[in-house]
C-alpha cells in the first residue's frame, strides 16, 4: 500500500465524520464574528486620525480573527484527531491495520497528513475574511500573516499529536477528551502562576501553547519556540505509534515511550538556548531601534535586572510587554528577578515598590519608569557609553473607518449553506 492510498483512505473517514462538518460551521461562524468585531473597532480606532497613527491590522485584525481558531484548536479539533484514533481501536479495525504491509509510524504520519488538510481546509473563513478586508481598503503585511499562520499550524499540529496520543494510551475517546483538556488547563494554570516570576517557573511557563502563541501574534518568529513546537508534536505521534502496536506488551511500550520523551526533552533543553529570533512585524514592536540595538549588542558584562512590582500592577505588564521582550532580543546577558513573585502588591508596604534596579558589573541604578527611553538612558549611563542617534519611525499605521460590508451574509449564511450542502453531497454519494 503506497503512502498516497493510506492519506486518501484517512482522509475519506475524515469527511465521512459529522464532528469535522460541524468543526467547519462552527469554525467559520466563530472566524466570521471575530472578523466583524475586528473591523468595527478597528473602525472606531482609526477616529480621530490622530490617535490612529500606529494602528496595525496585525493587532486589530489578523490577531482577533485568529483567535477563533485558538478555541477551535482547543476545544474542537482534539475531538476529531481522537475520532481518527479511536473509531479503529473500538471497531477492531486496528488489529487488522497492523497486519497491512506498512508500517505503523507510516499509518500515524497519514493521519498526521489528513489532519493538516482538515487544519487548511477550516482556515478557508479566515482567508475570504483577508479577502474582505483588502477588498475594504485594509493594508496587509505578508510576512506578518505568513508568521501568524506559522504561529497557529504548530499550536494545531502540538495539539493533534497530543490528541492522537492520548487517544492511542487511554481506553476510550471520552478518557482521552479528558487528558487533552486537562493538559490544556493544566499549562493555562502554569502561564497564570508563571505571571511576574522568575526562575524555572517562568521559563517553563514561556513554553507553554498559550505563551509561544502570544509571540506569533506580536510578529516574533523565534527558533526556539517552533523546535520545541515540532519536537514535541513528533513526540506526540511517536507516542501514538508506539501505543497502537498491540503486539508488544505494556512495559515494553512504557520503556519505549520514556526513551522517546527523554530523547525529546534533551532536545527541546538544547533548543531552548537558541536565541535566534525575527521581528516581522511592519512596526518594529518587538526591537529597539537598529542604533540601540547595535549599541547594547556591544555591552559585554552581564546586566541583571530586579523589578519590584507584582504580576497584576499594569506597569509589569507594560515593562514586560514594551521593554523587556525588546531586551532579551538585544542584551545577550541578561538576568530578570522578581522579589515580589506571587504578591498582589496592593496591600505591600515595602518601600521599594515600583522601583527598577539594574546591575551591570560594580554599577548599579534604579528607576520607576517603565518607558522605552528612560530604561535605555539608565542601561547606557551604567555602561558608561553615549546614547546614540535614532531615525525618527518610519511607521504610520494603517487607520481605515470602514464596516464589515457583506460580512454576516457570507459567514452567517453562504458559509453554513455551503458546509450543509458539501456534507449532504458527500454522503449521498457514499450511499448512492
Amino acid at each position: 500500500m503506497r503512502s498516497r492510498d493510506l492519506v486518501r483512505k484517512e482522509l475519506a473517514e475524515l469527511f465521512a465524520a459529522r464532528s469535522f462538518w460541524l468543526l467547519l460551521l462552527i469554525a467559520g461562524l466563530l472566524a466570521g464574528q471575530s472578523f466583524i468585531s475586528a473591523v468595527n473597532a478597528y473602525a472606531e480606532a482609526s477616529n480621530p486620525r490622530a490617535l490612529a497613527q500606529g494602528l496595525s491590522p496585525l493587532e486589530g485584525i489578523l490577531t482577533p480573527t485568529l483567535g477563533a481558531y485558538d478555541l477551535a484548536i482547543t476545544l474542537l479539533f482534539p475531538f476529531v484527531a481522537i475520532r481518527l484514533i479511536a473509531a479503529e481501536k473500538s471497531s477492531d479495525a486496528l488489529k487488522l491495520m497492523l497486519q497491512w504491509p506498512v508500517r505503523l509510524g507510516a499509518q500515524i504520519a497519514a493521519k498526521a497528513v489528513a489532519l493538516l488538510v482538515a487544519w487548511t481546509i477550516s482556515l478557508i473563513p479566515f482567508a475570504v475574511a483577508l479577502a474582505l478586508w483588502k477588498s475594504y481598503g485594509g493594508a496587509l503585511h505578508a510576512p506578518e500573516v505568513v508568521n501568524v499562520l506559522a504561529g497557529y499550524t504548530l499550536r494545531f499540529l502540538l495539539t493533534a499529536a497530543l490528541a492522537m496520543a492520548a487517544a492511542a494510551v487511554m481506553p476510550g475517546a471520552a478518557n482521552a477528551a479528558i487528558v487533552v483538556l486537562g493538559f490544556t488547563i493544566g499549562t493555562w494554570a502554569l502561564d497564570f502562576i508563571a505571571a511576574g516570576h522568575g526562575g524555572i517557573v517562568q521559563t517553563l511557563a514561556s513554553y507553554t501553547p498559550a505563551a509561544m502563541l502570544r509571540g506569533f501574534e506580536r510578529g516574533l518568529f523565534r527558533a526556539d519556540v517552533a523546535i520545541v513546537l515540532i519536537v514535541f508534536s513528533l513526540l506526540g505521534f511517536a507516542i501514538a505509534a508506539i501505543w497502537l502496536h498491540l503486539g508488544r506488551s505494556v512495559r515494553a511500550r512504557l520503556v519505549r515511550t520514556a526513551i522517546a520523551a527523554g530523547a525529546a526533552v534533551v532536545i527541546a533543553t538544547i533548543a531552548t538556548r537558541i536565541d535566534t529570533s525575527f521581528d516581522v512585524s511592519e512596526n518594529h514592536r518587538n526591537s529597539f531601534a537598529a542604533a540601540d540595538a547595535q549599541a547594547l549588542s556591544r555591552i559585554a558584562e552581564p546586566l541583571h535586572v530586579t523589578i519590584f512590582l507584582a504580576a497584576e500592577d499594569p506597569r509589569m505588564n507594560d515593562f514586560a510587554s514594551n521593554v523587556l521582550v525588546k531586551l532579551r532580543r538585544s542584551v545577550s546577558r541578561l538576568r530578570v528577578d522578581y522579589p515580589f513573585a506571587g504578591r498582589t502588591g496592593l496591600f505591600d508596604n515595602d518601600d521599594r515598590y515600583g522601583e527598577i534596579h539594574y546591575r551591570l558589573g560594580a554599577k548599579s541604578a534604579m528607576s520607576r519608569s517603565t518607558t522605552e527611553e528612560i530604561v535605555l538612558e539608565t542601561i547606557y549611563g551604567l555602561a558608561g557609553i553615549a546614547p546614540p542617534r535614532r531615525e525618527e519611525s518610519s511607521y504610520a499605521g494603517h487607520p481605515l473607518q470602514t464596516r464589515p460590508a457583506g460580512a454576516a451574509w457570507i459567514f452567517y449564511a453562504l458559509w453554513p449553506a455551503l458546509v450543509v450542502t458539501a456534507f449532504s453531497a458527500l454522503r449521498n454519494r457514499r450511499t448512492g
